[in-house]
């Protein structure tokens, strides 16, 4: 049977094909934006192809609307990909809008995420010649540095949900059920696309014998180490620790990335400084001598500095002054700098 075709502005048009309305619809279920958008230019190309001009331009249109949309207020809509059932309890899900170009990263670590980002942009070029996209990554390195940061900027840059493991919820002290939530979270990896971030990850990961408790522990690295082995989904697995020297060894050898953060140096510092208050008045900086001043604290810190600086300055009604910045820095080394243990002599 032929396909009649259909009237849309005065010109003639087929309708999508079968095989597209199906690709269409499975990218929307999944909330897999760069797919559903790469079909819907495909539909656009093919009434272009046909002559069919005005419908393709009008097409176009409407997906360069979406790409651009802008979030509106009011309440969040419930997204597609909202966890229900008992893996609700072991997941939170936000859609962050945070972008890579909002981080200050080393030119490594920039072009490792990139890199993965690209993957998973081309992920069905990628997978349709028998391939997998880098899709596990292992953060590793002080608080405040911006694993966690990463993980948001991820899910930003490729339009997806971000689900973050409750650990609090995942790990009991009954034996054999953190393995068993641990399955339920690996079901949901599968099920629906997003990037997964399992933050503090030496709470599950960690060396196999560093614990009273060593059969348990075996056996929750053990399932983790199975389970991400056998996982094919086109989700984002990013896991983000502290404390790298505690975690098994077998770890390391399924992550197909592993990314240090460190302390910023005194240039990202300077570049930390500035992005941070440039959305807000201020008069002149010393940005250099204010990094210098600022040495040894995190990015974190950072953010907390100037946010500090800012609030004094609304409050006194006027513009955020190197010295409110200089005192905010100062606070916040002190607050940072460990607690010195008096002796008491006896």
């Amino acid at each position: 049977m032929n396909e009649q075709p259909q009237t849309f502005g005065g010109e003639k048009f087929n309708m999508a094909n079968a095989d597209q309305l199906r690709a269409l619809l499975k990218a929307y279920a999944h909330g897999d934006e760069a797919q559903f958008q790469s079909v819907a230019m495909q539909i656009a190309a093919n009434e272009a192809r046909a002559g069919h001009g005005k419908l393709a331009e009008e097409l176009r249109n409407l997906i360069d609307i979406a790409k651009v949309r802008v979030p509106q207020a009011g309440p969040t809509p419930i997204p597609i990909a909202k966890p229900r059932g008992e893996v609700a309890d072991l997941l939170t899900v936000t859609y962050p809008n945070v972008r890579l170009a909002d981080m200050v990263l080393s030119d490594l670590t920039r072009t490792i995420l990139g890199r993965v980002l690209k993957e998973h942009k081309n992920i069905r070029e990628i997978r349709s010649n028998g391939l997998a996209p880098r899709k596990r990554l292992l953060l590793l390195g002080p608080p405040g540095t911006g694993k966690t940061l990463t993980a948001s900027a991820m899910a930003g840059e490729l339009g997806l949900p971000l689900f973050v493991v409750r650990l609090d919820r995942l790990i009991t002290r009954y034996m054999g059920e953190t393995a068993a939530k641990l399955r339920l979270v690996f079901d949901a990896i599968a099920q629906t696309r997003a990037v997964y971030l399992f933050d503090e990850f030496d709470s599950i990961g960690s060396e196999r014998g560093l614990t009273n408790d060593v059969g348990e522990i075996r056996r929750v690295v053990n399932s983790f180490l199975q389970m991400v082995e056998q996982d094919s989904s086109d989700s984002l697995i990013i896991a983000a620790t502290n404390h790298a020297n505690i975690l098994d060894r077998a770890l390391f050898r399924r992550f197909d990335d592993i990314i240090h953060y460190d302390l910023p140096t005194t240039k990202q510092l300077a570049e930390a400084l500035k992005f941070k208050l440039s959305g807000f008045k201020s008069g002149r900086m010393p940005w250099m001598q204010l990094a210098k001043s600022a040495t040894g604290l995190s990015y974190g810190d950072i953010t907390r500095a100037t946010e500090d600086a800012v609030k004094h300055a609304i409050i006194e009604r006027r513009a955020a002054t190197k010295d409110d910045l200089a005192n905010a820095i100062a606070e916040r080394k002190s607050a940072t700098r460990p607690a010195r243990v008096k002796r008491v002599r006896k």
